[in-house]
């Protein structure tokens, strides 16, 4: 036994070991449950848990449990959810209400049989998901029901389910059903409403001739559901970084209530996986962070993750379609949902060969010769905590690439990452759809032609079967691109992604000739792209302010929390100008505004969203209006610096300043930032730094604005930021999880971040037992169901 065992063990004495007695069995199930499962938890500062275990199965069991401790509300109601019972228990207001249309979703998949098609694959012969992620799910399971059995739903502290008749023990296929709804995230879910809304014409329309989409209808219709998830991400190498190791900056943005927040924790089985970092609640893997010598995050990727399929409608029965020149018919399924006071709904869901049928209003209608079917890639994506796993385990990046290539498991995400060597890896290395320029020239016809170009939404000639996804020889199942066509980079410098498609992920390499599917090339790019490069190339030429060239992980920290404003560093001086000469102008509603007090405010903005800053909330309001409008073009030769000269000739600039001063009405437009955009936690207000991406913010914060009060609600924005590097003897860095590890409002780990975020601190890596065991407020203690 180690001295660092004995003092731990000591700990453990001190502070007490909750041991469990023999209980009645979880609802999980399996053989191997009657081993049991153990796990030392050790919480350190702000409650984020170290758990050790002798398996998958124990270390599930220690995840479960601590997540239950935290958070069992979320996850209770992401249960609620993917088992289409909202309406049931969180009550309808009609047939068409949001919880009627999740619970007819939901209720499909579960008639469908997904999860346990899901569960009944195999790869090469070998079960897919592995045993260790079986485990990993059977004991977060067991761990989750055992608190909640320890505990009592009568007694939770939080209020949010105390008592609650829908708080219940879970199954293993309530945590698969989880896991499938945020695969499909990007692609089914993001067409939930149109899947569930659509029915055969009645009565028949007459025919009519194919017509182009309104493409920024649909595009609108789609990417809006993806709204309220964003990312920052860095990987910097040797030569970008003053000690030649690799760092990564992981900035996702998230939403900060509800079943997609965080949670951070350090998950290790002695000589198997040991990784440290955060995943989303529910979820028993680490899914950012880094090991010993590897560390990575992700952004949202611009790729597409369905493609639609036009259907040529057999003539006087909507519900058929031809293929080849032969019918088929579609499979209709009556889906049923108690609706509480809205009764039972019930409805008839439509699916093809391709996948469900949908709608989208004006555009994608089902017509008496026309319907739209989509094949959403990740419906059987089953690899995905398989890919986690075995990422946890890889040594470097080139390791990382070989997981990637052998998985294919990332839903909708790229990959930032860099290793102790000091290489970096940037990859849209995600499940795409397998629309090839070959298929896309021959299956997508004219009229839709100008919409994939345009946006990589893909309409296929359903008509034909040679017009299917078909296989790639290279790629880990059907239907999605293999390896071989999906845009991979390895730098000894950096690479970079804010959300724009892999195209400038390395400005001195860019990624070119992809399909239109992954996202646009060689186009205009984000003003938080922008900003994130140009900080980078700053922080290189040691030209932004702080000591030396290159990063170390206080430089990287203080990088990210520069919090400049691009969009005003570009034009605050141009349209200060601009307004002084012309100081009334008429608002979108007609109004005259004086815009002299704005232009006084601006033009003693200082460019950043600090605390401190007067204005910041002025020119964030222009820039939501659709106030930055560029006179010069776009340079693909200059993509980080063009276009950047406002257009001070377009009325919509002045229209758009006058909008904001309207939209603040009874709020200083010289406010301090910190005075009016905030986080509220029970009775205090939290001062929130950071602002909104659309005018330029690399560390995005999203508070709506509250008429005439300010902005006193982070919805979205910034939620786990890790800077580490990976040096010699082990990781380094800081981390924060800005709103904090637990939903409890009686939990001490409540808002403890949120204020830390506030004053721009941060806590430590802590992965090597020095780092854990020189932590102040390190309490340990054992969990452990016994076997029957």
């Amino acid at each position: 036994m180690t001295a660092m065992s004995v003092r731990l063990g000591a700990a453990m004495v001190a502070v007490g070991v909750v041991v469990a007695s023999a209980v009645v069995p979880s609802p999980a199930s399996g053989s191997e449950r009657d081993r049991g499962y153990s796990a030392l938890i050790r919480r350190a500062s702000y409650g984020v848990p170290h758990i050790t275990a002798g398996d998958f199965a124990g270390l599930g069991f220690g995840v479960g449990y601590v997540q239950a401790e935290d958070n069992l509300c979320v996850i209770a109601e992401k249960v609620v959810t993917v088992a289409g019972e909202r309406s049931r228990w969180f009550g309808a207001a009609g047939p068409d209400d949001a919880n009627v249309r999740s619970d007819l979703f939901y209720r499909k998949a579960i008639d469908d049989r997904v999860v346990q098609r899901l569960l009944e694959g195999r790869r090469d012969g070998v079960r897919s998901p592995s045993d260790d992620v079986r485990d990993q799910i059977r004991g977060f399971v067991a761990g989750y029901n055992h608190f909640l059995r320890r505990t009592g739903g009568a007694n939770l502290t939080d209020p949010a389910c105390r008592g609650k008749a829908w708080v219940r023990p879970v199954t293993e296929t309530d945590i698969w059903r989880t896991s499938w709804a945020s695969m499909v995230r990007a692609g089914s879910r993001a067409l939930l409403d149109g899947i569930v809304a659509a029915a055969p014409p009645v009565p028949a329309e007459p025919v009519q001739a194919m017509q182009a989409p309104d493409a920024a209808a649909v595009v609108a219709a789609l990417d809006g559901a993806s709204a309220g998830i964003g990312s920052n991400a860095y990987g910097l190498g040797a030569r970008a970084t003053t000690n030649k190791n690799g760092m990564v900056l992981a900035n996702p943005h998230f939403p900060w209530q509800g079943a997609e927040r965080f949670y951070r924790m350090h998950l290790k089985v002695p000589g198997r996986y040991d990784v440290e970092g955060a995943a989303l609640i529910g979820d028993p893997i680490i899914e950012i962070g880094h090991n010993r010598t590897l560390a990575w995050s992700h952004t949202v990727s611009t790729a597409r993750r369905f493609v639609w399929h036009r259907l040529s409608l057999v003539p006087g029965d909507p519900t058929s379609y031809y293929v080849d020149g032969r019918p088929e018919r579609m499979r209709a399924r009556t889906v049923t949902v108690p609706a509480g006071d809205a009764g039972t709904v019930r409805r008839t869901l439509y699916d093809t060969r391709y996948g469900p049928v949908a709608v989208v209003p004006g555009s994608f209608d089902w017509t008496a010769t026309t319907a739209y079917a989509v094949t959403d890639v990740n419906a059987t994506n089953n690899r995905a905590f398989d890919g986690w796993l075995r990422m946890g385990q890889a040594r470097d990046v080139r390791q990382l690439k070989a997981v990637l290539d052998r998985h294919q498991f990332l839903p909708w995400v790229n990959v930032i990452a860099a290793d102790a060597r000091g290489e970096a890896l940037y990859g849209d290395h995600s499940v795409v759809p397998r629309v090839t320029h070959e298929l896309a020239a021959a299956c997508i016809p004219a009229a839709f032609q100008p919409l994939y170009t345009g946006s990589g939404q893909a309409v296929l000639d359903g008509s034909r079967s040679d017009c299917a996804l078909g296989t790639d020889p290279d790629a880990a199942v059907p239907g999605i691109l293999g390896p071989a066509d999906l845009p991979v980079r390895f730098r000894d410098d950096y690479v970079t992604n804010s959300n724009d498609s892999h195209w400038l992920a390395s400005p001195a390499a860019p990624l070119e000739g992809f399909p239109p599917i992954l996202g646009n090339e060689r186009t205009e790019r984000s003003l938080r792209t922008r900003l994130g490069l140009d900080q980078i190339q700053q922080r290189l030429a040691g030209t932004d302010g702080l000591p030396g060239t290159g990063f170390t992980t206080d430089r990287l920290w203080h990088v990210m929390f520069g919090n400049r404003v691009h969009g005003a560093e570009l034009v605050r001086d141009d349209l200060v100008a601009l307004c002084r000469q012309q100081p009334i102008a008429t608002a979108s509603n007609g109004a005259t505004v004086d815009l002299s007090a704005a232009c006084e405010a601006l033009a003693r903005f200082d460019l950043r969203v600090d605390l401190d800053s007067r204005g910041a909330h002025l020119f964030s309001e222009f820039a939501l209006a659709g106030g930055i409008r560029f006179a010069d073009t776009f340079d693909a030769t200059d993509p980080v610096r063009t276009p950047r000269r406002l257009d001070t000739t377009n009325p919509r600039v002045r229209t758009a300043l006058a909008d904001a001063v309207q939209r603040l009405t009874g709020i200083p437009l010289d406010a301090k930032l910190g005075d009016i955009h905030t986080d509220t936690r029970g009775e205090r207000r939290i001062p929130m730094h950071g602002g909104r991406g659309d005018a330029g913010v690399f560390n995005v914060i999203t508070n709506p604005l509250v008429p005439g009060v300010g902005y006193p609600k982070v919805v979205h924005g910034a939620s786990y930021v890790m800077a580490v590097e990976l040096g010699p003897h082990g990781p380094a860095g800081r981390q924060i999880l800005a709103y904090s590890q637990s939903t409890n409002p009686n939990s001490p780990w409540y808002a403890d971040q949120t204020r830390l975020y506030s004053r721009k601190g941060w806590d430590t890596i802590k992965y090597t037992e020095a780092q854990i065991a020189a932590d102040p407020n390190l309490r340990a203690y054992r969990v452990v169901e016994r076997g029957r």
